[in-house]
């Protein structure tokens, strides 16, 4: 068999970046719920300028770093919620901007602080497990 025929093989397709992967889900996540530059700012730990850079695409947050690892948990909070609302944006706002007596906070507010963020996360999972 001729060893010439290697170069049509089909290459593997380049691995996106986890860092321009997690910022893009992010940063959408933040606009479907309804959550300001601000308040993205505080949920991740970085600057309201890093997070206009990132809507604009011109900054992505590096793999492994503490504000990607905090988008990681921002983007599940997302996809836990909108599971619940079934993909109803305007429900996803309404629940995170409404008083929440079981979190005793309004979610939008709870999820500035780290531990506010992984209470929230599992009070989605929690709710999601119901059969």
């Amino acid at each position: 068999m001729p060893s010439g025929l290697s170069h049509l093989a089909p290459s593997p397709a380049p691995r996106p970046d986890a860092g321009a992967v997690v910022t893009k889900a992010a940063v959408r996540a933040a606009e479907m719920l309804g959550v300001t530059a601000r308040v993205l700012a505080e949920v991740i730990g970085v600057s309201e300028a890093t997070v206009s850079r990132m809507r604009n695409g011109q900054h992505a947050l590096e793999a492994g770093s503490k504000p990607f690892e905090l988008a990681v948990l921002f983007v599940r909070l997302f996809r836990g919620l909108d599971a619940i609302v079934g993909g109803d944006a305007a429900a996803a706002r309404a629940w995170m901007a409404a008083p929440n007596t079981a979190l005793e906070a309004v979610p939008a507010e709870r999820i500035r602080t780290v531990t506010g963020l992984v209470d929230v996360i599992a009070y989605l999972d929690a709710r999601r497990a119901r059969v």
